[in-house]
């Protein structure tokens, strides 16, 4: 997984992959990914900063021991962070940010200045949205990091599920194969009107 020195990810993106993978493979499984990622430290606190070299290497570390690629532990966190983030007392803040899925990833950017103020260092991603026609849309994905493009589908599909929403998410464009953002089409259908 890629590593950049400079940039650091606040702690409840740590908290949140070692909750997913408490409920999913237990309290064993975390210690056992921990002590292959070489981290020492006890508790993750979530408003503090740590290198993203540690969640990076938690990534890799949660990708041998449960024998999945990165990108699908990737995938599946983005998909666990939707409700995660909503548990841990921000569902008001995604709330405000839109009734359904288009206009919630219209308004990403705004969430993320929003969540800016608690936290003043976030260095977030930057996301434009284009709409296709009634049920399609292409998102486009600007980050200073690496490798996470699986992670953005991931968190589209935990959106879709918060939204009542099916959604069919393709990655169209590759920052790893030259493009210089990551760029997904996604589709998307209400499964019923009352959520």
């Amino acid at each position: 997984m890629p590593v950049n020195g400079g940039i650091q990810m606040y702690g409840l993106v740590n908290k949140a992959i070692e909750e997913m993978v408490c409920s999913h493979f237990g309290h064993a499984t975390w210690e056992a990914i921990k002590q292959k990622a070489e981290i020492q430290t006890e508790a993750f606190v979530s408003l503090e900063g740590y290198p993203d070299a540690i969640t990076y290497r938690l990534v890799g570390a949660a990708s041998e021991v449960l024998q999945l690629s990165p990108a699908e532990v990737m995938h599946a966190f983005g998909k666990y962070w939707v409700q995660f983030t909503a548990e841990e007392g921000y569902g008001e803040l995604l709330a405000m940010n839109g009734d359904d899925l288009p206009e919630f990833l219209e308004n990403l950017d705004d969430l993320h200045a929003r969540v800016g103020v608690m936290f003043p260092k976030l260095q977030p991603p930057s996301f434009d949205c284009e709409e296709e026609d009634e049920e399609k849309l292409t998102l486009h994905y600007h980050s200073e990091r690496e490798g996470l493009a699986p992670m953005v589908m991931g968190l589209i599909e935990g959106l879709g599920e918060r939204f009542a929403t099916e959604v069919d998410v393709n990655q169209t464009h590759h920052r790893e194969e030259g493009a210089d953002h990551d760029q997904f089409s996604v589709k998307y259908r209400v499964k019923c009107p009352f959520h």
